[in-house]
């Protein structure tokens, strides 16, 4: 019997030095070819911050437009676009909804304000929304949207300003789509979109 014991228990050894042995020894000579390619920095070296405030009157209270128009995933309605919580819950720090991946990261009773996270490989702009609605008298209030974001990767100036008049319009259409909401009616039907979707 402490024969076999002492069989198992150099087997033991024998298998745990071979085990460390094997770990240490190295792989062998590097892979010959090109080196891996480092992963594309999201860093953008000379930002150039811009912000499109937009706002719309509402002839409701501010608290009324809110309660229409203000959870996280309404935006499917005015917007015109699918919106599912993919994270976290509707309305609450750290909740991310379906478009754009976009984050949950302030919000007060009348406001919230979402951002982009990073993507691997794609310069990162600092994309930030906020939406709120602004008590003017106890029955009216405005609905204020301001975007935030890095234009520098865009071509020129040009380019820039075009996308900040296409952000604008699709906006600024966003709002009068609470707008209307908002004061007890229907949105028309959405146009159509280009090839069939």
């Amino acid at each position: 019997m402490t024969r076999l014991w002492r069989v198992v228990a150099l087997a033991g050894v024998s298998v745990a030095m071979t085990t460390m042995v094997g770990a240490q020894a190295p792989a062998g000579p590097p892979a010959q070819g090109a080196p891996a390619a480092a992963p594309a920095s999201v860093v953008v070296a000379n930002p150039t911050y811009v912000s499109i405030p937009m706002e719309i009157m509402v002839d409701r209270p501010a608290a009324e437009v809110w309660k229409r128009v203000g959870k996280y995933c309404d935006i499917s309605e005015w917007l015109r676009v699918n919106c599912t919580i993919v994270s976290g819950k509707d309305g609450e720090f750290g909740a991310v909804r379906s478009i754009g991946n976009e984050v949950l990261v302030g919000k007060t009773e009348l406001s919230y304000t979402y951002t982009q996270a990073p993507r691997e490989g794609r310069p990162y702009n600092l994309y930030h929304g906020t939406l709120e609605a602004r008590p003017v008298t106890a029955t009216t209030s405005k609905l204020v949207y301001t975007l935030v974001f890095d234009n520098s990767m865009l071509a020129d100036d040009a380019a820039r300003q075009a996308d900040i008049e296409r952000r604008r319009t699709q906006f600024t259409q966003a709002l009068q789509n609470m707008k209307i909401l908002a004061e007890g009616g229907t949105l028309p039907p959405a146009p159509a979109r280009r090839g069939g979707q």
